[in-house]
């Protein structure tokens, strides 16, 4: 069965929103494994509607774990498994009644490398997302989606007269903005995006950051970062993930972005973001 999503009308001077209503995520108790080995020990984590969620912490502590539980793509993985609820405005995404494509279609994903169709061109990149979901654009608001969605990635002006060239001929900056339009295209209320700027230039990160603010007065963000200026810089509240000496990952702490820089609660925090290990 496909959907239609219909285009909502714009004022003059305004533009068009891109998202469905935002939602708020919530973790309660998150606990993961791959076979035998426990990632992660019972994570619980509140992550505001319009708002920047960054999740820091050293490699292999269960950071990009815990994202891709977020919409359910640990599934992905045959060994994986969980325990614990994720629910978007108090509605389990893993509750047996509630469709896997529903869940990933509402909760988007940007990942670490820049993953356009190369050989399709920009213009067909946008919409890729609404085929694969099952979703129909209707025809005559296809131009218009498309515009949309380059222009809340922040890309519209630099490849609006060459729409038709395929996305594998775009820098990697720019083929990372691509992928946001794409998940944008089908209207997610959550954008999860796992360190979206660790391959790229300081330019390019520059505007991955500005399209991030932008984003967030729609849609509600959780970010993986390793730059710890990038997370002081784009979240509005962090979570300190941490697996000691073998340990599962946990959360150490959690809060607004500016606390957890400047008056952490734990000894752990203030060493990792001042960059006494990790």
């Amino acid at each position: 069965m496909t959907e239609t999503i219909p285009l909502p009308a714009a004022a003059p001077n305004r533009p068009r929103t891109v998202a469905a209503s935002p939602a708020t995520l919530e973790a309660e108790a998150v606990s993961a494994w791959f076979g035998d080995h426990k990632v992660l020990d019972r994570v619980s984590l509140h992550m505001p509607a319009l708002e920047v969620t960054a999740l820091i912490g050293p490699s292999g502590c269960g950071k990009s774990t815990f994202l891709r539980i977020l919409n359910r793509m640990h599934e992905l993985i045959g060994s994986a498994s969980l325990a614990g609820r994720v629910l978007l405005d108090g509605e389990d995404i893993y509750d047996r009644g509630r469709r896997i494509t529903r869940a990933r279609r509402e909760i988007g994903m940007v990942f670490q490398k820049p993953n356009p169709f190369p050989a399709m061109s920009l213009y067909d990149n946008v919409l890729a997302g609404l085929k694969l979901n099952g979703i129909k654009a209707a025809r005559d608001g296809r131009d218009d989606l498309v515009e949309e969605c380059l222009t809340k990635a922040g890309l519209w002006r630099e490849v609006k007269d060459r729409l038709r060239q395929p996305g594998g001929a775009l820098s990697g900056g720019q083929q990372q903005r691509l992928c946001i339009a794409r998940s944008l295209a089908v209207r997610p209320r959550v954008l999860l995006m796992d360190e979206p700027c660790s391959a790229l230039d300081p330019t390019s990160t520059r505007r991955i950051e500005e399209t991030i603010a932008d984003l967030k007065e729609e849609v509600t963000i959780v970010i993986v970062t390793h730059n710890m200026q990038q997370a002081a810089r784009v979240s509005d509240h962090c979570a300190f993930f941490l697996a000691e000496q073998g340990t599962p990952g946990v959360v150490v702490e959690h809060g607004p972005t500016d606390e957890m820089f400047n008056s952490p609660q734990d000894s752990r925090t203030a060493d990792y973001v001042n960059g006494r290990f990790g």
